[in-house]
This record gives C-alpha cells, sequence and structure tokens, in this order.
C-alpha cells in the first residue's frame, strides 16, 4: 500500500537550494465556479464538476532535509552530508479563511511548504495541524478570501457501491487533473502513516497516482466525499492499477475542526488488541458467544488492563488464522453491541482521553461489566 505523494529526490548539499526553491505552478483560464444551488441538484457532468472544483484544488510542495550517508571513498568520510528533497502532492481550500486540507504524508517533516493555485500564484503556507493517525493535516495560507473558492464537504456515508466519483489532483505534477471512475468498495480499512488503522475508507477506480495525495474527491454533484491518500500496486508496479481508497469526509470533517482549534487531536485509548468472532470459530471451538471481540492482548498500563480486561492465552489455528482463546469476549461497550473492530474504535473514538466507558464481557461462560478509564494514544500501536 502506498500513499501517492510525488518525491521529486534530492536537490544539493544543504544551502545549495536555499534561494532557489522551485515550485510548479497551475496555470487555467478563468472559469466562474457554478452555483452552490446545484449541489443539491441533480448530478452534474464531469466537465461541470471540473470548472466548479478545479480553482480550489491547489498543488503543495513541501520542501525537507534529509541526512545522506558518509561516503567513505568520496567526499567527507566522517560528517554525513544533508540535501532539500521536494515533493508534490495535492490539496484543498476548505474556508475563506484561507484553511487547505492535505494528507499528513505530503507535509510530514517539511521545513517549507507552499501551495500553488489555479491562477498561477504561489505562496507560502504554514502547517496549521497534522494527524498522523488519519493522514490529514491542515495548512494556512494568507490571501484574499476572494482569491479563494472553498470546496463543500459532503456526506461520505451516503455513499454507496457504483456511485459516480471524480478525482482532482497533480499526478506526477500534472497540475489540476482529472479523473473519473466509481466507487469499487466503502467500509475499508486501511494503515495510516503511525500505523494506526483508518475505518469507513472509500475504494474507488478513478485514476490516483503519486501527487494526486490529499487532493479531493468528489461525488456527482460536485461535493468533497473523501481526500485521496493511498493506492494499492497489488506489487506489480508503482502506478495506478484502479485500487485507490479515499479518507471520507466525514472523518475530515470531525479531524480539521479539531486541527485548526487547537492544532493536534487526543484520541482516547483503550489498551487491546482484539479478533471478531467468526460463525465458524464460534461453532468450532465452541465458544460461548457467537459475536463480539476475542482480547487477544493488553497493554501493560492501559485502561484496559487496570481495569482487569484478560487476554486469551491459548493459540489456535483456522483456515490458517491464528486466534488466541480463553480471554474476554467483548460483546458490549457504552451500552452498544459490538462485532466488529470498526464499531469498538468508532465508540473509542466518541470519547475523550480521560472519560470512562462500560464494557460488558463474557469471561469463562459469564457475563462481566468492566469501567475502563479510557487513556491518551500512544503516537504509534504498541509492538
Amino acid at each position: 500500500m502506498l500513499g501517492a505523494a510525488l518525491a521529486l529526490g534530492g536537490a544539493a548539499a544543504l544551502g545549495g537550494l536555499g534561494r532557489r526553491s522551485t515550485t510548479v505552478r497551475e496555470i487555467q483560464a478563468s472559469v466562474s465556479p457554478a452555483s452552490s444551488s446545484s449541489s443539491r441538484g441533480a448530478a452534474l457532468s464531469i466537465n461541470a464538476i471540473y470548472r466548479r472544483a478545479a480553482p480550489g484544488v491547489v498543488q503543495v510542495t513541501s520542501t525537507s532535509v534529509v541526512n545522506v550517508p558518509p561516503d567513505p571513498f568520496f567526499g567527507n568520510p566522517f560528517f554525513p552530508q544533508q540535501r532539500e528533497e521536494q515533493s508534490l502532492g495535492s490539496g484543498f481550500v476548505v474556508d475563506k479563511a484561507g484553511h487547505v486540507v492535505t494528507n499528513y504524508h505530503v507535509v510530514s517533516g517539511a521545513k517549507a511548504v507552499r501551495v500553488s493555485f489555479s491562477n498561477g500564484a504561489s505562496t507560502k503556507a504554514s502547517v496549521e495541524g497534522t494527524d498522523p493517525s488519519s493522514d490529514l493535516a491542515v495548512l494556512k495560507i494568507d490571501a484574499s478570501s476572494r482569491a479563494l473558492t472553498p470546496l463543500p464537504l459532503g456526506n461520505s456515508d451516503a455513499m454507496q457501491v457504483g456511485d459516480p466519483v471524480v478525482a482532482i489532483g497533480n499526478p506526477f505534477g500534472l497540475d489540476r487533473t482529472v479523473t473519473a471512475g466509481i466507487v469499487s468498495a466503502i467500509q475499508r480499512a486501511i494503515t495510516a502513516p503511525n500505523g494506526y488503522t483508518i475505518d469507513h475508507v472509500i475504494q474507488t477506480d478513478a485514476a490516483i497516482n503519486h501527487g494526486n495525495s490529499g487532493g479531493p474527491l468528489l461525488n456527482g454533484r460536485g461535493q468533497v466525499i473523501g481526500v485521496n491518500s493511498q493506492i494499492d500496486t497489488g506489487g506489480s508496479s508503482s502506478g495506478n492499477v484502479g485500487v485507490g481508497f479515499a479518507v471520507p469526509s466525514n472523518t475530515v470533517k470531525t479531524v480539521i475542526a479539531q486541527l485548526i482549534r487547537q492544532g493536534h487531536i487526543d484520541r482516547a485509548f483503550l489498551g487491546i488488541s482484539a479478533t471478531p468472532i467468526t460463525h465458524d470459530l464460534a461453532r468450532v471451538f465452541r465458544l460461548p458467544s457467537t459475536r463480539g471481540l476475542l482480547v487477544q492482548s493488553v497493554q501493560p498500563g492501559s485502561g484496559a488492563a487496570k481495569a482487569g480486561l484478560e487476554a486469551g492465552t491459548t493459540q489456535v489455528v483456522l483456515a490458517g488464522e491464528s486466534y488466541k482463546l480463553g480471554g474476554d469476549i467483548v460483546v458490549e461497550a457504552g451500552g452498544r453491541p459490538v462485532s466488529s473492530l470498526s464499531k469498538l474504535r468508532d465508540l473509542i473514538a466518541a470519547r475523550k482521553p480521560g472519560e470512562t466507558i462500560r464494557l460488558v464481557v463474557i469471561r469463562q461462560g459469564k457475563r462481566k461489566a468492566l469501567d475502563v478509564k479510557l487513556g491518551r494514544q500512544p503516537t504509534a500501536p504498541a509492538g
């Protein structure tokens, strides 16, 4: 699974490019955006979506400094060299205050960021906030509100398999390229840059390549329903093979609101790893419940550990999958039944660190209620 930012490679030793940073600009003839009323009407043509949304899509150029290992044969063998590297990604304007959404991995580690607009203007951007757990970042630019075209965020939960979608971005530096396709699947899960899971992801066959990262995925009414973030190449190439993934807009709404307000996100943390019970697993091993989550491990010092949750200890294999049995089976969280990891993560995500959630578990055939005080999510998963 690959992120879709486009690295431009090393440029020179430290100091060599400080005064001539390259920025790729977007140039297009002036086009008036369509009336916002069309977003509530019938589906638009691809051209109409492009004309309306493209002025709000930007190209993001991030510059970072990387260490080059010392060469014992050439150059100075004792001190590592440094050089500047640039990478290209995409983004889009979300409000008249100058906030721009992109991917975290597009600007991670950047010492300088610039954005380019459809009229050819290029300006510096500051990183307002980042969230590696959702692979999202918010940039801030100083620009006249009249020069900005915010893109509306739609309801990603309303998307269904087969719905038409349009992606706009800068693949391989080709500014504001439009591609079209359909929603190939919903409720996918992908891995964030820090190793956590991003749920409710939209899969699409609209062509997404390196450089599309951070650009919008739009529905048939021109509303953003996802942020293009990753592609799966199947290990056969580094380019698009029709399997792309977008962070859903409903996640984007929640994340960017907090990033704009406080620059970071404090996520609640339970402290277990678990796996869902399948029908075959319950039947073969005669589990006391046909639904729920088998606790596989409990992180020491976590709220789950302090509340006394117990992990499985007996290793079994079924259909090539490994499970630990004998521990607690979580069947309820916060008064809601849980039978999937994404459901449990949603219930935890709706709470703040320090809050308490009641879990109902089955232990040795009996139901037991445990009150767990949630901690703060670590920067990366344990192990």
